[in-house]
């Protein structure tokens, strides 16, 4: 009997999948039983060749060479992973193999991830797809008796490679026609400049802010009630101190009477249920975590704690699919704090709406929800624990009652001028009850409104309140995610089918790699944090003014998402979009090309570079601080600091190694100075005193012999009182 492969995407993932379909048999990189052989990717293992491939002269940055444009790009094993990719293909082109199920993640990249390998490993079998959102056991096995048909998932593919294939022509081209002109490190995509262009277009907006003084009229009674005025739009500012002053002189003189009282029973309902951005963007508003940070937890929650569903989702709804599993998901996180809610909602028909459930609104995954695996908070870290409670307050939050409140609206008249206040009074906490953090809202305002009737005479004394208006707030991590989500703001067109596209499409780049593109460019130092605030640097700032306009914009996005989503539904040839975007890497290097800006360098020192002469540039990044020559063909390079994982002895703060050779010494911001030489005997001198594992648990066992009488004694005597 033939044999299947099964493909998973990670090593976590494939042998959970294994342990399912009882392949216990351990091999290198694979497990194997009866009927399946389970093995498994590390990410990509293959990728696009780079430049040199082609031709030998693009080892060298050379703007004469450029556009590069080959006719077919080519397929290389990754040399970090290459042992992996042999261990698969080993796998794939088995005599006893009759097919493979593709059981990476369930997406466009997943896709890719999986036929890369089977297409460089030349194996041509039949494919068969596990398509799922929650790796649980229970996921797993549904899957496999519901596997797809290959060939189902083909136009997937290859909308896949065409959105690879054009990042290779336009961003690498980008990158090195405007590093060979400006002779700086400058790199430049469809998704990291747009989003560069939004921080700047933000700043602009604030530099060009110019604050105005406004009023606002306030009559209150001796009992401390307030009513603001508000003009026949409904806006309580007034811009004119004369105005303002005229106003309050007039209904001063007047009697003031209440001409209308209104009560309306209100309900809100509980925020949808999170996408990864608006997880992401609640993390960072709440606990200052970045996007990759928040990923990442999410990643381990997914694929080591089984506790969540797939992370890398554009969807905030469920499919109808779902609705019977429900239950047991509430029942597997509806524990500590959250049990009372968890009950509330159990005893109760579930509330299913068109806002949790809409088959119309899933994409590739349903909204981020708990799966039916029960939580042990113990295993969890401090980090772990609060993404997956965000999760939970979403989930029970989406299933338990709407927020009830009683507003009472005032309108109090006095010489033709309209005032106005408004109270809230709780009646149904519902949903609320659940949330830990929620943004203020108008319905948390809980003024206390007097009971008052319609033409009832209010005696008021009124008072002018000076402000200012103040400029829109800079971007954090997460406003700047949401804004990649939603960019229609920042594009300049009047294309409303681009607009619509992009929206459709859920913005710049992806769930995925937005998080991602943020971190590159703060890497890059063309932006940096300041607080919880995004700036741009001068580098950010020179990038953007040298880089070709339309690569600026989202609308690139937009159009190259509207093809890549016409491809995935079988409605254009992958060639066909690779032909246009040939003929605009083109156009955008002859831009470059072109271009009479120049470029400054806002990192240069006083050090003359060792090799040439000229004056060096300093460049900070993850690793520490170096010297790099300014001319980029000489090379020359010196280092400054590196950041190591070496604890300072006295302050336990990670130390800075600085200098070359045998003067390298160790420095701590707190003053303290070690050569290294020194250190490593220090560590050494440690090494030589530490008790060893073996005798740790010689020390352990003679404990367990050891018996407290005294206390076992009083001990016995507290359980008999009990």
């Amino acid at each position: 009997m033939s044999k299947t492969v099964v493909l998973a995407e990670k090593p976590s993932v494939g042998r959970d999948i294994a342990r399912v379909l009882g392949c216990h048999k351990k091999g290198n990189g694979y497990q194997e039983g009866t009927k399946y052989i389970v093995t498994w990717a590390l990410g990509h293992l293959v990728t696009l060749a780079d430049p040199e491939a082609y031709d030998a002269k693009y080892k060298t940055w050379n703007m004469e060479d450029l556009p590069m444009l080959p006719d077919h790009l080519k397929l290389v094993v990754m040399k970090k992973t290459g042992k992996q990719f042999q261990a698969v293909k080993q796998q794939m082109l088995r005599k006893d193999v009759g097919d493979i199920v593709i059981a990476t993640d369930a997406g466009r990249e997943g896709e890719l991830v999986a036929r890369w390998i089977i297409e460089k490993a030349r194996v041509k079998k039949p494919i068969q797809r596990l398509w799922i959102s929650s790796v649980t056991d229970k996921a797993i096995k549904d899957g496999f008796r519901n596997l797809k048909p290959g060939n189902q998932y083909w136009n997937l593919y290859q909308s896949a490679v065409a959105r690879s294939e054009a990042d290779w022509y336009v961003g690498l081209n980008a990158t090195r026609a405007l590093t060979t002109k400006h002779n700086a490190s400058l790199s430049s995509g469809r998704v990291q400049t747009p989003t560069l262009e939004m921080i700047a277009m933000r700043e602009q907006e604030i530099n060009q802010f110019k604050p105005k003084t406004y009023y606002q009229l306030q009559g209150k009674t001796k009992g401390g009630f307030a009513v603001t005025w508000k003009d026949k739009k409904n806006q309580s500012r007034i811009f004119s101190k004369d105005t303002a002053d005229k106003i309050k002189a007039k209904v001063s003189k007047e009697k003031a009477f209440v001409s209308h009282v209104d009560k309306k029973h209100k309900k809100k309902h509980a925020p949808t249920l999170y996408d990864l951005t608006d997880l992401q963007r609640d993390a960072n508003r709440i606990y200052q975590f970045s996007g990759k940070q928040t990923l990442s937890v999410l990643q381990k929650l997914y694929e080591q704690h089984k506790l969540v569903t797939y992370p890398r989702t554009d969807s905030r709804h469920l499919s109808t699919d779902m609705v019977s599993t429900l239950k047991e998901r509430v029942n597997a996180c509806g524990v500590d704090e959250y049990a009372k809610a968890a009950n509330k909602i159990l005893k109760e028909d579930l509330r299913i709406t068109k806002a949790i459930v809409d088959n119309s609104k899933v994409t590739d995954h349903h909204a981020i929800i708990p799966t039916e695996e029960p939580v042990d908070y113990s295993a969890l870290s401090n980090q772990e624990r609060k993404i997956y409670q965000l999760i939970v307050q979403r989930f029970l939050g989406a299933l338990s009652k709407p927020y009830e409140y009683e507003q009472t609206s005032i309108t109090v008249e006095a010489a033709g001028e309209t005032f106005e206040a408004k109270g809230n009074r709780v009646v149904s906490l519902g949903w609320k009850e659940i949330y830990q953090h929620h943004a203020e809202d108008e319905e948390d305002i809980r003024s206390n409104v007097p009971q008052v009737t319609k033409g009832e005479e209010m005696s008021l004394t009124y008072t002018l309140k000076e402000g200012q208006t103040t400029p829109p707030e800079r971007f954090t991590e997460g406003s700047l995610l949401q804004a990649m989500e939603n960019p229609t703001k920042y594009m300049e067109t009047n294309k409303q089918e681009l607009v619509k596209t992009i929206k459709q499409s859920g913005g710049i780049g992806t769930v995925a790699t937005r998080a991602d593109i943020i971190e590159k460019l703060f890497n890059n130092q063309y932006m940096e944090l300041k607080g919880k605030y995004i700036y741009l640097t001068s580098t950010g700032r020179q990038l953007l003014e040298l880089a070709p306009e339309k690569l600026r914009s989202p609308i690139l996005t937009a159009e190259w998402e509207q093809k890549l989503a016409q491809i995935a539904d079988g409605k254009l040839k992958k060639e066909v979009f690779l032909k246009e975007i040939k003929s605009y890497t083109k156009q955008a290097v002859q831009e470059i090309k072109a271009s009479e800006e120049k470029f400054k360098h806002d990192n240069m020192t006083g050090t003359k570079c060792p090799k040439c002469g000229k004056l060096m540039l300093e460049v900070k990044n993850k690793h520490g601080k170096k010297l790099v020559c300014q001319d980029r063909s000489c090379g020359g390079k010196k280092n400054i600091a590196k950041y190591t994982n070496a604890r300072c002895p006295n302050c336990h703060k990670r130390l800075e190694l600085r200098g070359e050779g045998e003067g390298q010494m160790f420095m701590c911001s707190c003053g303290h100075r070690e050569k290294l030489s020194t250190f490593q005997k220090r560590k050494e001198k440690e090494k030589n005193q530490k008790v060893s594992k073996k005798d740790v648990n010689k020390y352990m066992k003679k404990q367990d012999d050891f018996k407290n009488n005294a206390l076992a004694e009083a001990l016995a005597k507290l359980k008999d009182r009990s």
